[in-house]
């Protein structure tokens, strides 16, 4: 069928168009999470040596029982989809910082497996990252903002990850 002759799309209700206070709103806060994460990603890139998603996964993997983590449980911790996380895990393997290992109870799973060469290139660049994030967010605020600053995030995110087996989350991609 020519798209040009389909048929319009049934009215529905309008859409609840942002104020100008929603507007500001969401804009500063498209603003700044980019403009944190380009921080925290230059800063790790500079002094580590590894992009801001190489490091949270060492992070996962480090406070993980044995330092292993099954891959599926990983990516939905880490909140990105499998294929993103397989391709970081490549490159982490490839430096010598994780291993993956195959379950041997699920012929298709398999674990991921912080290295000790992961472990101290962590130890090495965690003060420095610590450092970037304190200076960048919580420097920033006061205990009361930073209390308020987590409720919000808690509230967001809960409502973006629904109980549903067949929701659209990208771990499960």
């Amino acid at each position: 069928m020519d798209p040009a002759s389909a048929p319009a799309p049934a009215p529905g209700p309008e859409p609840r168009w942002l104020d100008d206070s929603e507007r500001h709103l969401w804009l500063t806060y498209l603003q700044a999470t980019t403009l944190l994460e380009d921080h925290l990603d230059r800063q790790l890139q500079r002094d580590a040596g590894m992009p801001h998603l190489y490091y949270a996964i060492l992070v996962h993997l480090s406070q993980a029982p044995r330092r292993r983590l099954r891959m599926t449980q990983l990516a939905k911790n880490l909140k990105i989809t499998r294929s993103r996380l397989s391709h970081a895990a490549a490159r982490l393997e490839q430096r010598g910082w994780m291993v993956r290992e195959d379950c041997p109870s699920d012929k298709r799973g398999q674990f991921a497996v912080l290295s000790e060469d992961g472990q101290e290139v962590l130890r090495r660049s965690a003060p420095g990252h610590v450092g970037a994030v304190r200076q960048a967010l919580f420097d920033r605020l006061s205990p009361e903002q930073q209390k308020s600053l987590g409720e919000i995030m808690e509230i967001i995110a809960e409502g973006l990850q629904p109980d549903e087996a067949d929701a659209d989350l990208p771990w499960l991609r």
